[in-house]
Formats: structure tokens, sequence, C-alpha cells
């Protein structure tokens, strides 16, 4: 996973200035998650081993899966990129170069992720209220994943960055 990343960071970055100077950074993202979500699944991962399959091929099968209805949904310079990314057979890093983009278009943005992890599933007042109890103390946009873990007995446990807050009863306990 970490020589993926290591992979996927160049070609991140590189994304992420094409984008950005084509003030497209909304685009881009979204192109990229659905890209990622094709690469992921079982069936291309096949795809990416065959040797019967021209770089081409990979490349176009790609995009067609990822845009199924119309191709000009996909820019030139996305489609592009997916081709230069087949070109050196790194079509299975898209997963990772879609989350480095994804972290670089947040910076950018001043926006950061947090993951909140509930035993229970959270109200949706409860979940905006802490929301804006995190962006009032990182003092800027945050971006939530909610995750249900029985195991935390009750409460919530969150992590944004490197910063963990446990307020969960299995953390107290512990």
């Amino acid at each position: 996973m970490a020589e993926n990343v290591t992979l996927a960071r160049p070609y991140a970055e590189a994304a992420f200035q094409l984008a950005k100077g084509g003030n497209a950074l909304a685009a881009w993202s979204e192109v990229l998650d659905r890209l990622s979500a094709v690469a992921a699944r079982p069936e291309m991962e096949e795809c990416f081993g065959n040797p019967r399959l021209t770089r081409d091929q990979l490349a176009q099968l790609c995009l067609d899966v990822a845009s199924p209805k119309a191709q000009a949904e996909i820019s030139v310079d996305q489609k592009n990129f997916v081709r230069v990314l087949a070109e050196n057979d790194r079509l299975f890093v898209l997963p990772e170069i879609s989350e480095l983009f994804n972290e670089l278009k947040h910076g950018q943005e001043g926006v950061r992720d947090a993951e909140i992890t509930s035993a229970f599933a959270l109200d949706d007042a409860t979940l905006k209220a802490l929301v804006a109890d995190l962006e009032r103390r990182f003092e800027s946009k945050v971006q939530v994943t909610v995750k249900i873990d029985a195991e935390l007995i009750g409460g919530v446990r969150i992590a944004v960055g490197d910063e963990v807050i446990d307020a969960s009863v299995r953390g107290k306990l512990a």
C-alpha cells in the first residue's frame, strides 16, 4: 500500500496542477473518484493483469466504464491523463491518486477531513452540531465520514488528520 502511494503521488500532483490551472478542481475530483471506483473492482484488476489487452484498450475500458452515458463528461485532459497512466502501467493506483488528489484539493480549499466513529448511528441534528463544533475548534471547514463501531460501547471517537479525540466509553475504560 505504501508503495502504491509512492507511485501515485507524482500523478496526483500532476492532476492537481492541471485541475488547478483549468479551474476545475471539483470536476477532476469527481472524475477521479469514479475512475478510482472502477479501478478498485476485482474485474478491472483482472483486466490490468491480462497480457492480451493493450494499454490503449485498458485506458478506453476504464473511460467507458467510468462514463457509460456520455464520454463528454470526461474532459480531453482527463482522458489523456488516463492514457498516460495506462502507458506507464499505473491504472491500478487510481484509488491512491484519487485520495491524494482530494487531500491536495482540500488543502487548497481549507477543508479538513474528519472521521467520526460512533457506537450508534448519529441523528442529523447531533451530526450537524458535532461538525459545527469541529469547524470551530479547527478553524476550517470539515468534511466528515461517519462509521459505526459497536465495540466503542458508547460515545464517539474523532480523528482529524493526526489528532484523535476519544470520547468513547471504551477509550475511557482503557
